[in-house]
């Protein structure tokens, strides 16, 4: 069972703005945290970052792995690219928080769309 966080897409208005910060970052992309999950082992092994735009989440980023940064802080190193899901209400909230993976919303098909 996957064990992933969510995060909310500071600054964004729409997925097009997320997809911008992806553009030009490479396979990878990394997002710089205070602290280490404690539970990054089981994030680390399957789980993903789920975006939250306007108090939904809409689309997930695998997580490759988590690495040290400067100052003590943590690397969390993603897939550069955003799979969308279903939307599913979840409240804003600062830094990352844990999500079950039987909480978590399901990837939207090839050609589907919500709507």
């Amino acid at each position: 069972m996957a064990l992933s966080i969510t995060k909310v897409a500071y600054g964004a208005s729409s997925l097009d703005d997320i997809l911008a910060w992806f553009r030009d970052r490479g396979e990878e992309a990394m997002l710089t945290t205070r602290y280490l999950p404690k539970r990054h082992e089981e994030i680390a092994a399957a789980g993903s970052l789920f975006w939250i735009l306007k108090h939904q989440l809409v689309a997930r980023s695998p997580i490759l792995r988590f690495a040290e940064a400067e100052a003590g802080k943590t690397h969390i190193v993603i897939q550069a690219r955003m799979i969308d899901v279903y939307p599913q209400a979840k409240r804003a909230h600062q830094g990352w928080r844990y999500l079950a993976d039987e909480d978590a919303p399901r990837d939207l098909g090839t050609g589907e769309t919500v709507g």
